[in-house]
């Protein structure tokens, strides 16, 4: 199972966190611990490591062989860090970084930083149509594509037909038929298209 999903910068700062368990700490030291145990790893190292240190954090495993593991991959300025149990494959979570990665890249066309800052909500929207209760979900691309836009397009369109300010109309709800904009009223009384 993942059991945590986190990114931060090579500073260590948080820029998306979602835990899939309860925490006996707080999240914050928890990712300044993760961050402390990747970032002293040199490049030649594999991307993933037990972590008995993380029992204090997340609760001790039944199986006393089982360690918390953590999975991560380094793109640029941030660090993917997955901490999953020893149900999970290694390997297939790399995969899903990739995954992860390549969807946020697909939105947000060469994700960086600060669209994790700006656009916190889709980044997380991005992740849940990929991971639910720390289970996978969804790693088809096009399908996370698809449904984040339908997703997206949705947002746009309830925004527009509930906001009498927005310009565009909406996408034809109860509300659009006949409301004129504040904007679109004004601009008929300067035109003096208006009829009395």
């Amino acid at each position: 199972m993942i059991h945590a999903v986190l990114i931060f910068n090579t500073s260590g700062i948080p820029r998306l966190t979602k835990f899939y368990t309860p925490l006996h700490q707080s999240s914050q030291t928890l990712i300044q611990k993760i961050f402390s145990l990747i970032s002293i790893r040199p490049a030649g190292l594999c991307n993933f490591l037990d972590a008995p240190e993380l029992e204090a954090f997340l609760g001790p495993k039944e199986d006393s062989d089982e360690r918390w593991r953590v999975v991560y991959r380094n793109y640029a300025t941030l660090n993917f860090v997955f901490v999953v149990d020893g149900a999970e494959s290694e390997l297939g979570i790399l995969d899903l970084i990739q995954v992860f990665v390549e969807a946020l890249d697909r939105h947000f066309e060469n994700v960086c930083e600060l669209d994790l800052v700006f656009h916190f909500d889709e980044a997380h929207h991005i992740l849940a149509e990929i991971i639910q209760g720390g289970l996978v979900l969804e790693t088809n691309g096009d399908e996370i594509s698809n449904s984040v836009k339908l997703a997206s397009k949705a947002r746009r369109n309830s925004f527009a037909s509930a906001n009498p300010l927005s310009l565009g109309g909406g996408a034809g709800g109860p509300r659009s038929g006949s409301l004129q904009t504040p904007l679109g009223w004004l601009t008929d009384r300067l035109a003096g298209v208006a009829t009395r």
